[in-house]
């Protein structure tokens, strides 16, 4: 079974990412389907497409867009899939829609670790637009943003990410505005809730 040109995929554990650990209890946080942050991003490849070679490889697991697993209500007020949905919790993917793949930044995309923020005068926890680079793509490479680099982003850009219990966010190389030098005072903003995930 191979799509022309999507991948076929299915979730890793489960559509929706809502339930925490708390101590040796579960807690869930969310019985919403509406809401898109809790919605799973982790699926595997079943199928990858007929039309083209990709690095992408059956049973390669993946970081994808949120509205592939994602259920809605429609105008009726009856529950739907995404327009995604394939057969027996399988759904179809473009290769655009794939942010990571085997711990892999995908196409254009990389991921940034978000830091505290250090001034006293601000209400905020997390320094906004500003972030250390964990995963790059070729693109950035070769302009010298490697893993580590500080970096500015432009505002709305990012979408947040659970990898491995550390709070990531994704965007694509062209949303990086500018670098820093890294002082090696910044803090890394990675929340106790995104461990227990």
């Amino acid at each position: 079974m191979k799509s022309l040109y999507h991948f076929i995929i299915k979730p890793l554990d489960k559509r929706y990412d809502n339930i925490k650990k708390v101590g040796n209890k579960e807690l869930i946080i969310n019985s919403s389907i509406e809401n898109h942050i809790f919605v799973s991003k982790k699926a595997v490849v079943v199928s990858t497409p007929a039309a083209y070679a990709t690095e992408i490889k059956v049973g390669d697991e993946v970081y994808i867009h949120h509205n592939i697993l994602r259920r809605y209500y429609d105008m009726k007020g009856e529950e739907k899939n995404s327009g995604t949905y394939f057969k027996n919790d399988l759904y179809f993917c473009a290769l655009d829609q794939i942010y990571m793949y085997n711990k892999t930044s995908h196409l254009n995309y990389c991921f940034v670790k978000p830091i505290l923020n250090s001034s006293f005068l601000e209400n905020r926890k997390e320094q906004p637009n500003v972030g250390i680079i964990k995963y790059t793509n070729n693109t950035l490479e070769a302009l010298g943003i490697t893993p580590g680099t500080l970096i500015t982003f432009t505002p709305n850009s990012e979408f947040e990410f659970i990898i491995d219990g550390e709070r990531l966010y994704c965007m694509k190389s062209n949303d990086i505005a500018l670098t820093h030098e890294y002082e090696g005072n910044e803090i890394e903003n990675n929340p106790s809730w995104a461990k227990s995930s």
